[in-house]
């Protein structure tokens, strides 16, 4: 525990410097004129105009000066209300659409087959079984005879190319000059879903590769005009098969079924699955609720609103706030209080948790909240689609959390009743008062003008009243001595 002293002997306290004044600024301005009266070398007229101008501007330039700063706090303010609120609601937007707040599918052997959630899939209770008996594969065939690297360049003399897929129609594909490189590239310009590339072995030499998407379907030729000298399919003797075109073969529930991928999302519902590997021994599908993130969650949410409602209650406050009379900024505070007690699913089941406040989010007297740990478990425990169900993305659930703090910040933002609209305002009354205060400057400029006029006049004569003084009290010396 640390303990504090202080000294016996008082800390005098400074004394504030004076705010000038319209009065303050007009006695220095007599002081100056007195004072200059009074010297010999005449009036101070620089001194006398600048004090007589601040003293006629001083009330309205503190004025506008005041209400200029008063301004750009209140837009600060507003400022900071719209970023705190599209922090909160996007920061929880991409959490929902992360997808670890839903249910997640858990595969027996991931090396076989892995599974993930659909976006606003419901998996409670997921259960199948699935056996990947061939994975899909894509076409793809190579050239047998290298070309020597001092031959890059030279033709292949193929004749024109054409290229099928499947039962579609031709594709012709532009060879250019014929060389190894002009066909690849010619075959990628085609953007059929067949790619070439060009594979140089340790010695130099090249080899064309061509490729096609998995899927039986997909099985493709490619015809040369003269003989075979690049066919690929059919009896071709100048090129090789690496691998053929099929599709995967998959076995769910005992129901054999094919899919030209290994990517599989129109199986089970809810779930993508993604092949792996061959197995004969089926793989078990479950699914498992995600308790810890949604309490991390609920904790999460609950800390960032504190933050958020620090932020706008300060801004709001009666006396000190810049927003203290913001309607916009006063709506926003009422509504963050009544989020915790607004319906996030739809029904009225007797017990069935609908709001943040009956999952465990409590209030304080100050307003922030707090979590009930052994309320929000017991709920967690007892009501587990339905709290998912309440973070879930807003597509799938219109009245949800995410979709709740969506609608208030585009209702706090909005230019029309919201936040945009007070930014709209008192930007206006701030330009409307620089336009004053340029307004006051072009005066003060031309009242500097006139008043430095008329005392360099002033200041003239008083000098030849002063000159001929001089003049006559010499005079009246010398009458005086020769008397």
């Amino acid at each position: 525990m640390v303990t504090s002293t202080s000294s016996t002997t008082a800390t005098p306290t400074p004394t504030p410097t004076p705010t000038p004044t319209a009065q303050s600024a007009v006695n220095a301005a007599t002081q100056a004129l007195l004072t200059g009266l009074s010297a010999g070398s005449g009036v101070d007229t620089g001194t006398l105009v600048t004090s007589l101008v601040e003293a006629q501007f001083a009330a309205r330039t503190a004025a506008l000066k005041s209400k200029s700063d008063t301004l750009t706090s209140q837009i600060s303010g507003v400022a900071s209300l719209k970023s705190t609120m599209t922090g909160f609601s996007t920061a929880l937007a991409n959490l929902v659409k992360g997808g670890s707040l839903q249910t997640q599918p858990t595969s027996s052997n991931a090396a076989v087959l892995s599974a993930t959630a659909q976006s606003g899939a419901k998996l409670s209770g997921l259960s199948a079984s699935v056996t990947v008996t061939r994975l899909a594969t894509g076409q793809v065939a190579r050239t047998n005879t290298p070309v020597a690297a001092a031959d890059r360049a030279t033709s292949l003399g193929t004749g024109a190319l054409t290229l099928k897929i499947g039962t579609g129609e031709d594709v012709a594909i532009d060879i250019g000059d014929g060389s190894i490189d002009a066909i690849a590239a010619g075959i990628n310009a085609s953007k059929k879903g067949v790619t070439a590339s060009v594979v140089t072995d340790a010695q130099g030499r090249a080899f064309l590769s061509v490729k096609g998407a998995t899927g039986s379907d997909n099985a493709f030729t490619l015809k040369g005009a003269n003989n075979d000298a690049l066919d690929i399919g059919g009896t071709a003797t100048k090129t090789s098969l690496v691998s053929t075109a099929q599709n995967a073969q998959i076995t769910v529930d005992g129901i054999a079924v094919e899919r030209p991928g290994n990517t599989v999302s129109d199986l089970v519902s809810g779930v993508t699955l993604q092949l792996n590997a061959v197995s004969t021994v089926p793989v078990s599908l479950t699914s498992t609720a995600p308790t810890d993130a949604l309490t991390q969650a609920v904790n999460d949410v609950v800390t960032t609103y504190n933050e958020v409602l620090a932020t706008v209650t300060a801004q709001t406050d009666p006396i000190t706030g810049n927003l203290r009379a913001d309607p916009a900024a006063k709506s926003l505070l009422s509504s963050l209080k009544a989020l915790t007690s607004k319906p996030l699913v739809g029904g009225a089941v007797a017990g069935l948790p609908r709001t943040l406040s009956e999952l465990g989010v409590a209030t304080n007297t100050d307003g922030t909240l707090r979590v009930d740990s052994t309320l929000l478990a017991k709920q967690l425990a007892a009501y587990p689609d339905t709290i998912e169900s309440m973070f879930a993305p807003s597509g799938t659930n219109a009245l949800g959390l995410s979709a709740a703090l969506t609608a208030l910040t585009t209702s706090a933002t909005s230019t029309l009743t919201g936040l945009g609209a007070s930014t709209v305002r008192y930007t206006a009354a701030q330009s409307d008062v620089t336009k004053q205060q340029d307004k006051v400057t072009d005066q003060t400029a031309q009242l500097t003008t006139r008043l430095t006029q008329q005392y360099a006049s002033m200041n003239s004569r008083v000098s030849a009243y002063k000159s001929t003084q001089t003049f006559l009290t010499g005079q009246i010396a010398q009458w005086n001595k020769t008397s």
